[in-house]
């Protein structure tokens, strides 16, 4: 009987370990020739700065989201109204905010993919739709932002193509947020939207420069990305802060854990690809459009190329001591885009068509060699994993397959490693790996 049991256990582990066929199919479908055209079509609006043009079909940050708004609709259009499209939008005004030149509203375009089984919880996939010119005041030059951000505004919506094929038992957003350069404005106001109307939010995917392979340092390449994510949340209690001191978590917040499952998945799917988990909520000194949710208590990451080239950001296009300045399309990999758009992709899917997270995972097993784990029961989850790691790792580098929703890991000192627990669901996807929230007594 026993070897029975394990037999069993043998063949549940090896299935549930089994990729899935469709997310092969997901990067297959992503085109390189689609972000390439679309691309183009964002750099000839001439500016998309946020306080530009909003009357002119041709040019200015009002065409170019009513033209965003309309690539939604006609994806909408092909998949039988799956897709809901509408205009989020708060007023800004001059008085009190230095970068911004005028009053003006800031518009973001957000498209919804209803999911089956949980149309209230949301993975949201974002691209920025302005550009800047050196100055970021000046909204008349012009600033064609190829690269930054077309890059990621042409990803969100050919992710959207590819996935509108699909079912998914969460929703999903692809959303064009406005007012990045001049303080974060859009991801400010889609960040207290979510708040007032109750979403819960699985993760943000924050694209932000996602098409330049030849960096100012000169080192070319097509295969690494940067996974920025702070490390806790920026609302954390004070009774949270007083359990990582004394039980540990101090880089296992919900967006570094969202990185983690991002590094893994695509580890998985696109070995080819050199995912890099930056442990910093952003570069230096800069900021991006996942930080107004962090600040909201919400999961969210910021995906970019690893090699950025300076000359051709927040730059009037020009040209001084022989170096041509500016982002322009013909600086921009349009291979290279189409990856990090299918890295993207493939973890919009996996954490839609995963279960829930356990809202609850606790911990024991103090003076002994074992770890006591137990989590709260999720609808629909075929199982769960617990992970375990060295407290100096940064990923998940072990793993245990149960269907039970406690488990003792014997011979496992609980001192010697950090710990979680997801949830499975029986076409394997798994949910964002959840840090133990409470102490077993």
């Amino acid at each position: 009987m026993k070897k029975l049991t394990l037999l069993f256990l043998v063949i549940t582990s090896t299935l549930i370990a089994q990729t899935d066929a469709k997310i092969y199919d997901i990067i297959n479908a992503v085109s390189s020739e689609r972000i390439k055209a679309d691309i183009k079509t964002l750099t000839e609006f001439g500016t998309r700065n946020t306080f530009s043009d909003t009357v002119s079909n041709t040019r200015g940050i009002g065409a170019a989201r009513r033209w965003i708004k309309s690539e939604f609709d006609k994806i909408s259009t092909n998949c039988n109204n799956c897709i809901n499209t509408f205009y989020q939008k708060d007023f800004v005004t001059k008085e009190g905010n230095r970068r911004v030149p005028h009053d003006a509203w800031i518009v973001n375009v957000v498209a919804i993919q209803k999911g089956t089984k949980y149309p209230n919880k949301f993975v949201i996939m974002s691209g920025d739709i302005d550009s800047r010119a050196s100055d970021t005041m000046d909204f008349k030059t012009d600033a064609p932002g190829a690269n930054d951000n077309a890059s990621g505004m042409a990803g969100t919506i050919e992710a959207a193509r590819v996935l509108s094929k699909y079912k998914f038992e969460s929703s999903i957003i692809y959303v064009g947020l406005s007012g990045e350069e001049q303080g974060l404005f859009g991801g400010a106001g889609l960040a207290k939207y979510a708040k007032e109307k109750g979403w819960e939010i699985i993760g943000v995917l924050n694209n932000d420069m996602i098409g330049n392979i030849t960096g100012v340092d000169g080192v070319i390449d097509n295969r690494a990305f940067r996974i920025f994510s702070e490390p806790v949340p920026a609302n954390e209690t004070e009774r949270q802060r007083k359990m990582r001191r004394f039980y540990g978590g101090e880089v296992d917040g919900i967006s570094r854990q969202l990185a983690r499952y991002i590094h893994k998945n695509t580890k998985t799917y696109m070995p080819e690809m050199n995912p890099m988990m930056i442990y910093r909520l952003d570069r230096f000194g800069r900021g991006g459009h996942h930080r107004p949710f962090n600040d909201l208590g919400f999961a969210g990451i910021r995906i970019m190329e690893a090699h950025e080239n300076y000359t051709q950001q927040h730059q009037d296009i020009r040209t001084e001591n022989g170096i041509k300045y500016g982002d322009t399309f013909e600086h921009v990999n349009f291979g290279y885009a189409k990856k990090l758009t299918a890295v993207n992709a493939i973890n919009l899917a996996s954490l839609a068509w995963a279960p829930e997270a356990p809202k609850e995972v606790a911990i024991g097993g103090i003076v002994q060699a074992s770890a006591k784990l137990k989590w709260s029961k999720v609808e629909g989850a075929k199982g769960y994993k617990i992970y375990w790691r060295d407290t100096t790792s940064p990923t998940w580098d072990n793993s245990r397959y149960v269907e039970a929703t406690e488990f003792t890991l014997e011979g496992i000192v609980i001192d010697n490693f950090f710990f979680g627990v997801a949830a499975v669901g029986k076409n394997g996807h798994e949910s964002v790996v959840v840090f133990p929230n409470k102490i077993m007594r």
